[in-house]
């Protein structure tokens, strides 16, 4: 049975009283709680940026290209590593299996693909690695996070005269190009042996200016930003 409530009864001002004091002790105790976490406070909003996103940047193997790599949890502000390692596509009888480079994860990751060069000269085989950067992806690598920035009118011609004889000139301005897009081509010419030396390349712009040996490294795949500044000039 419900015992009869003794006490004494509560004043009208009762509730009211409790309110102001509570609200003062529980500002203390939120402002205590932020300071011991190390948390600033601040008067305008922060900015935190977009929630972390997760792609795979893995191709599964097939007859057009194939790439494997760590899945990644990455932000707009912080790269995901990404490392190959499944076997490449097997080519046909007039494929290559040839390595081109892709945008993916603020990074620019290798891909395998089978591709037509038997018979090509050098200059052939550059004009073929250019338009594999080109073309639009397949659903399988745009689904993994795959993309380009290399735009489709950007052609690639031989040395120009005083040019070393391995030398390849861009039909754009080097300084002019997109660092991602500057970063695939350096990786991806870099990669064929036809067409680098000691893993390195030759490459100059529409602008005669003096043209530049790169070399595809970490720096450059994790950092594309830092193809603005790669490259040594070669006489």
């Amino acid at each position: 049975m419900t015992q009869p409530f003794r006490g004494t009864a509560p004043s009208p001002a009762a509730p009211g009283a409790a309110r102001r004091w509570r609200a003062p002790l529980l500002a203390v105790v939120c402002a205590a709680l932020a300071a011991g976490c190390g948390i600033r406070t601040t008067s305008v909003p922060v900015d935190a940026g977009p929630a972390p996103s997760r792609v795979s940047c893995a191709v599964p193997d097939s007859p057009r290209a194939t790439t494997a790599s760590a899945s990644a949890t990455v932000s707009a502000s912080a790269s995901a590593s990404v490392s190959a390692s499944t076997p490449a596509p097997a080519p046909s009888a007039a494929e290559s299996v040839v390595t081109v480079y892709l945008v993916c994860s603020s990074q620019v990751a290798d891909v395998h693909r089978a591709v037509a060069l038997a018979g090509l000269t050098r200059l052939g085989t550059a004009v073929a690695l250019l338009r594999e950067l080109q073309q639009r992806l397949g659903m399988t690598e745009a689904t993994a996070g795959f993309g380009t920035a290399v735009q489709g009118d950007l052609a690639v011609e031989g040395p120009h005269p005083g040019d070393p004889r391995d030398a390849l000139r861009l039909s754009a301005p080097l300084s002019e190009l997109p660092p991602f897009a500057l970063a695939q081509v350096v990786c991806t010419y870099a990669a064929d042996p036809s067409l680098s030396s000691g893993g390195s390349v030759v490459l100059g712009g529409s602008d005669n200016t003096q043209v530049r040996r790169y070399t595809c490294t970490s720096d450059l795949r994790t950092d594309p930003g830092a193809a603005e500044t790669a490259g040594t000039a070669v006489k």
